[in-house]
């Protein structure tokens, strides 16, 4: 295989010895990398697929399946995408339309920094985006080498409260210490991808987990306490173990798609009690019998949890309600058309 390196066949029950098809290790734009047992090629997608394509996530994405036609030197054609096990997608910044970020990943790492950018609501925001997708999330606390230990105890007690059974562990990608336990969760032939907003040391985790700089990095700013984005571009790289990490382009904003799935696995413990809510309408405000509000004044769920639970509940909603509006009006564009031609047929030397 080229570079001896496990592109994750066996966890897809996908037939090495099959050159027809490849995985898509890289994505710029519109031109990928795509890469089987043979080599790894150029590739661009076909015109057919392009006209074919209703949204973005017809388009192949890192870490995709996909059947490549022939091999001319070192490029290729993407003919099709194979069915997708997994994704990971968010809703554009500023735009009612949902950006996939990367396909087949099996666990999704969260990236947060220890010292200003650490952010909780974000790191649900996070984990709603990866069990939406059928990701399992897990949560990294990286730079603990800036803070105190009480201050690094204090945080892994909130995320332990906010985010209950998902995995948290603490590393300092600076100076290595904890980078063996996020290593020891890494295994051959599965695929992991980093999340995180830019500068929480996203790239220098994976130059640590490579034990090599393959990723330009960048210092930390004495004045934000962030360090500068670096990645622009979605690629897969391979570790020595086996196991396959994608990095990601960080983003200060993690919208929300048509992810009512994710939002219910991600706060179950909410979940149940709205169940348990006297009226299915239930506001949780005023109602007796809700369920809800009394869990709140007796402290059994966080209120900053709960409130973040209804403003993505509401985000989810309204992405979904947009994208009915965008199908009703599309249909209404198709029947204005079909009049249109069936007039204009009538019409005579037409």
């Amino acid at each position: 295989m080229a570079k001896d390196i496990d592109l994750g066949y066996g966890a897809y029950g996908i037939d090495t010895l099959d050159l027809s098809i490849a995985r898509v290790t890289a994505e710029h734009r519109e031109l990928y990398r795509v890469q089987n047992a043979q080599g790894e090629y150029a590739a661009k997608v076909t015109g057919k697929t392009m006209f074919a394509a209703q949204s973005r996530e017809d388009y192949p994405a890192v870490g995709d399946w996909v059947e490549i036609g022939e091999i001319d030197v070192d490029h290729t054609t993407i003919l099709r995408v194979l069915p997708r096990k997994t994704v990971l997608r968010r809703k554009y910044a500023g735009k009612d339309d949902a950006q996939l970020i990367a396909a087949n990943i099996d666990t999704a790492f969260i990236v947060e920094s220890a010292n200003r950018d650490f952010n909780l609501n974000r790191l649900e925001r996070y984990c709603v985006l990866a069990k939406d997708g059928g990701i399992r999330p897990a949560a990294v606390l990286n730079k603990a080498d800036l803070v105190s230990p009480v201050e690094l105890d204090e945080m892994k007690s909130l995320v332990e409260n906010r985010l209950g059974n998902v995995q948290l562990i603490a590393i300092s990608a600076k100076d290595g210490s904890g980078m063996q336990a996020l290593k020891d969760q890494i295994e051959r032939g599965k695929t992991y991808c980093l999340l995180g907003s830019s500068g929480v040391g996203k790239s220098t985790i994976i130059n640590r987990l490579l034990e090599e700089e393959a990723i330009e990095t960048q210092e930390i700013s004495d004045s934000t306490g962030r360090g500068k984005h670096t990645t622009t571009a979605r690629e897969m790289h391979f570790l020595k173990g086996g196991g396959i990490v994608i990095d990601n382009p960080g983003t200060r904003e993690v919208g929300v798609a048509d992810s009512e799935e994710g939002i219910r696995n991600t706060f179950d413990d909410i979940e149940e009690l709205v169940r348990q809510c006297r009226f299915s309408d239930c506001t949780h405000t005023h109602e007796k019998g809700c369920a809800v509000k009394q869990a709140l004044e007796q402290g059994t769920i966080d209120r900053k949890r709960f409130e973040n639970y209804q403003k993505l509940l509401e985000e989810s909603n309204r992405f979904e309600m947009t994208k009915l509006e965008r199908r009703e009006r599309g249909k209404m564009f198709g029947k204005m058309v079909k009049n249109v031609k069936k007039d204009l047929k009538g019409r005579k030397g037409y």
